[in-house]
């Protein structure tokens, strides 16, 4: 699709209203044979609506232009496959579109080598919205464009021209040259005021075959003559034909990236992926995998996508405003690069093209319909895309098999991918475990942790945290495989992913763990059968309405206490997280966060010392050494303490009775005389540098 700079037409500089008039004028008149037809009134009125309401963004009415004359293309091809004279010779047979700008005469001009347009074509497709045979007359219409406007599922789009009228957004003149096999060039030319004329070209350039829209610019749209903003809206068109820009030296080409994606995925080879991956995500890098493939069935489309090596610096920062990553192309024009609706947030970072033939439009083509087929064209795309993934975490797996050969340098840098991916998008794909409930157990099986027996050796500060917590005591002892949570996202996933391949999950940190030890049952019945009096005195002794109950603990070997919630209540790690939350609802963290239950270890000596204490003086227990130990353990477990002035007097008074002072701890009052003296001192030795000051001056004076 050619971009080219040459001579078309006078040039009009800027003009007022009376001047375009003027141009205007003195061109019909030279046209002495053209034919003056009336737009009517309900068909401008239409128009108004079309340009001022469906048209959101200007840069629609070259997608429009481009696809009407990739259209043109496919007319023409189709019919030299039983009638070869139809391409004609020499440049004629070239099927190309070419843009060309003129900045002194303020003219873009789109350019093809289509099927064209006969008189009777010109009038009539261009000549009214509302054609016979399609909608009847134009109160069918309006009633498709007041359909339209409320994004009814209408699938009338190129059935009433309307793409073609977009280009008065940035025109306030257009002439349209077209050149059929079957009759003469012909021009038609309006300026959307009312009418439009239609004139044989015989002093023109002949264009052979094909069809010439030149647009003189409104002087508010002249940024559509810059070189830049047509190479940047280019670069979105690149299912279109080849484009080049014509040079003081010759043809440059533009865009040369191919439509991979229509070629079959045997025919192409890495390089090509890793180029075109390259071009639509303009970095070096290449990807981590790809997937080209061919969806049919009620729904068809074409597609290769791709997932990157690293992703954007703030892409989870700004997780809920990223948009997706994918091209949307119907019949290789490009449609839209910001449609959330193809692929779900957590995927948004998988890049590639998306190409339909038979996907419905929106009557601008700025929005596709909210139609099944999407729904349908989103399905395959999650499914591919988690296929890829899988396939790098299979790599993974397969390599670090005892049997693996670790001597194959192709596989270890295979291997290596999921890893990279991991780091990279681990979390988004943990978002996508509490977003995508039908996908959930797929994402499942790409989750990566670590865990007790994964023998990693990179140990960062938070898994020592969690290896060195009173939770995993006992779990450790007895040789169960720890899964660590060490991400703050990874409460909510566990929220949401209650069990895994039949396997169900417990957590370590809430009440009745169990660990299917029988023998250990039979201890600890007799246990809690020992130490029913002192829970039933220590759950008094705290008095709290926060404590729902005092246990004999399965879970501790070396620790004397340690808290956990009930088992639908929050963990202490999310309550962390939720108190950090600015714009929390406290009512509902209130709800949420669950009683305390204060499990103690029936077999540690500060528990045995307790104990006797309480069953020497039933009626005197030690409630001060209780207090300390559930506040201790509060804090050992991740909780934050109700009242930290109560807690730190209690410590300070057990330091006090271990360093055995006597009577209490009141401060000695600070002596004040002492101050004055030390006030006075100072006073006299400024008073004698003030002297000296003084007497200086005195000296400079005399």
């Amino acid at each position: 699709m050619p971009l080219a700079d040459e001579t078309i037409s006078a040039g009009h500089g800027k003009e007022t209203d009376a001047g375009i008039a003027d141009r205007e004028g003195v061109e019909h008149a030279f046209r002495g044979n053209s034919e003056k037809f009336e737009f009517q009134a309900e068909v401008n009125r239409l128009m108004d609506i079309l340009i001022n309401s469906l048209y959101s963004n200007k840069d629609v009415f070259l997608r429009e232009l481009i696809s009407n004359s990739a259209d043109a293309l496919d007319k023409i091809r189709f019919l030299s496959l039983t009638d070869k004279s139809q391409l004609g010779m020499g440049n004629d047979a070239d099927l190309d579109i070419r843009m060309s700008i003129d900045k002194e005469q303020r003219t873009l001009t789109i350019r093809d080598k289509g099927v064209g347009m006969t008189k009777a074509d010109l009038k009539n497709n261009l000549g009214t919205i509302a054609k016979s045979g399609t909608s009847g007359n134009l109160c069918v219409f309006a009633a498709f464009l007041e359909q339209m406007q409320k994004g009814g599922d209408v699938n009338l789009i190129g059935q009433f021209g309307v793409g073609f009228y977009s280009v008065y957004l940035v025109a306030d003149y257009v002439e349209v040259t077209s050149k059929h096999n079957d009759d003469k060039q012909y021009v038609w030319e309006s300026n959307a005021s009312g009418g439009y004329a239609i004139s044989e070209d015989t002093e023109g350039e002949q264009l052979g075959r094909g069809t010439q829209i030149k647009l003189f610019l409104k002087e508010e749209t002249q940024e559509y003559l810059e070189e830049a903003k047509l190479k940047e809206l280019e670069e979105e068109e690149e299912a279109a034909p080849k484009t080049v820009k014509e040079t003081r030296w010759g043809w440059e080409l533009l865009n040369d990236n191919k439509a991979l994606w229509l070629r079959s995925a045997n025919d192409v080879d890495e390089e090509e992926y890793d180029k075109f991956f390259q071009a639509i995500s303009k970095t070096t890098d290449k990807p981590l995998a790809y997937s080209h493939f061919k969806a049919e069935g009620d729904v068809e489309f074409k597609s290769i996508l791709f997932i990157p090596g690293k992703a954007p610096y703030d892409f989870m920062n700004n997780y809920y405003q990223n948009k997706p990553s994918l091209k949307l192309y119907v019949r290789r024009v490009f449609i839209s690069d910001d449609f959330e609706e193809l692929i779900p947030k957590y995927l948004s970072f998988v890049q590639g093209i998306v190409d339909s033939d038979t996907l419905p439009l929106q009557v601008s083509r700025e929005n596709l319909q909210q139609h099944a087929a999407l729904k349908t064209i989103k399905k395959k795309l999650v499914r591919k895309a988690l296929d890829m993934i899988r396939k790098l975490a299979d790599a993974e797996t397969d390599f670090e098999a005892e049997d693996a050969d670790k001597s194959d340098t192709e596989a270890a840098e295979e291997a290596k991918k999921y890893s990279t991916f991991w780091k990279e998008f681990g979390k988004a794909i943990k978002l996508g475990i509490i977003e995508d409930v039908q996908n959930r157990q797929r994402l499942a099986k790409l989750m990566r942790f670590e865990t007790s027996k994964s023998g990693s050796k990179e140990i960062g500060e938070t898994k020592e945290e969690l290896e060195n917590s009173p939770f995993s005591e006992q779990l450790l002892e007895k040789g169960y495989e720890i899964i660590y949570f060490t991400d703050p996202v990874d409460e909510y996933v566990m929220q949401n992913l209650m069990e895994y391949d039949d396997f169900k999950f417990q957590s370590a940190s809430k009440e009745d763990l169990k660990l299917g030890d029988k023998d250990a049952k039979k201890e600890n019945k007799r246990l809690k059968e020992e130490f029913k009096g002192v829970v039933t005195w220590w759950k008094a002794a705290l008095a709290d309405p926060e404590v729902e109950n005092v246990k004999i603990s399965t879970r501790l070997a070396s620790t004397p206490c340690v808290v956990v919630t009930s088992k639908y209540g929050w963990s202490a790690n999310m309550e962390r997280i939720m108190r950090a939350q600015a714009l929390g609802d406290a009512e509902r963290q209130s709800y949420m966060k669950g009683k305390r239950i204060l499990e103690i270890n029936p077999r540690h000596p500060l528990i045995q010392q307790v104990k006797d204490k309480f069953e020497a003086d039933p009626e005197n227990g030690p409630n001060a050494l209780a207090k300390i130990l559930y506040e201790t353990a509060l804090l050992e477990s991740g909780f934050p303490v109700k009242s930290p002035k109560a807690f730190n007097s209690r410590i300070y008074t057990l330091i006090k009775d271990a360093m055995d002072l006597k009577g209490d701890l009141t401060v000695s009052p600070q002596d004040d005389s002492i101050e004055e003296d030390d006030e006075v001192e100072d006073l006299d030795a400024a008073d004698q540098d003030a002297d000296v000051s003084d007497e200086s001056l005195d000296r400079e004076e005399l």
